[in-house]
């Protein structure tokens, strides 16, 4: 069994779409996903470790 990796979609790709990354990987629809981060970043978190997920994950493309 191939382990669960975390990656950036390029499908369906809104501004980096590390938001559609998270959602493949817990299986949930990236709506969710998209507005518990904007509910963080307007809380004052979770800009930093959006931008920093945006450099680090790689693309879905590069792991396949």
């Amino acid at each position: 069994m191939e382990p669960k990796r975390l990656y950036k979609i390029e499908q369906g790709k809104m501004i980096f779409d590390v938001c559609g990354g998270i959602a493949e990987y817990f299986n949930l629809d990236p709506s969710i996903i998209r507005i518990a981060a904007l509910l963080l970043f307007c809380t004052g978190g979770g800009l930093l470790a959006y931008l920093i997920a945006a450099v680090v994950l790689p693309n879905k493309s590069q792991i396949n």
